[in-house]
């Protein structure tokens, strides 16, 4: 850093008459700048036109607040774009991933979907059914090894019974099936 006593004074000069005059216009006065009145700076909506779909995976949120993946799928905009102005799949990408569609991207009026839950009933029963001989193996048990080992496998079967006795699991496991 140089001291201010070091400074060159020739590279200071005082302004000509013409300077003066040219920067004197560049200038306000005062009451000129209070007679404006400054306009608010606002932010305003500009809409665009549906972007082409690019094959793009987004995460998002189902109608239940559920997180779910959405796809912006370029084979199913070009059918979109064939359909007429004003129907729901006319639009971008649906978020719902189904629309009036439904889960195949056909639209038939016809179409019944089935929702099985027998698979997942009959695996959480067979935990009940396990769980419960593990209890009356444990109560009959003398040997402490065999206890621990029994207590063991009763924790983990409680646990396992835990994850997938809800309905949670029941719909994410159920198989689903059209029948016409």
């Amino acid at each position: 850093m140089m001291s201010v006593s070091g400074v060159s004074t020739g590279a200071v000069r005082p302004l000509t008459a013409e300077e003066k005059v040219l920067g004197a216009s560049k200038l306000q006065k005062p009451e000129e700048a209070q007679g404006r009145r400054m306009e608010p700076v606002m932010d305003g909506f500009v809409p665009e036109e549906p972007r082409e779909p690019s094959g793009r995976y987004w995460m998002g949120r189902d109608e239940d607040g559920q997180p779910k993946i959405y796809f912006d799928d370029p084979e199913r905009a070009a059918d979109a774009r064939k359909a007429p102005e004003g129907t729901p799949e006319a639009g971008g990408p649906d978020p719902t991933g189904q629309g009036a569609k439904g889960p195949e991207g056909k639209k038939d009026k016809g179409e019944v979907w089935e929702c099985d839950t027998d698979k997942v009933d009959r695996e959480i029963e067979k935990l009940k059914k396990k769980k419960e001989e593990l209890e009356r193996r444990l109560d009959t048990e003398t040997d402490e090894a065999k206890i621990k080992d029994l207590e063991r496998q009763l924790a983990q079967v409680e646990q396992e019974l835990k994850l997938k006795d809800n309905d949670t699991y029941r719909k994410q496991n159920a198989s689903v099936t059209q029948l016409s």
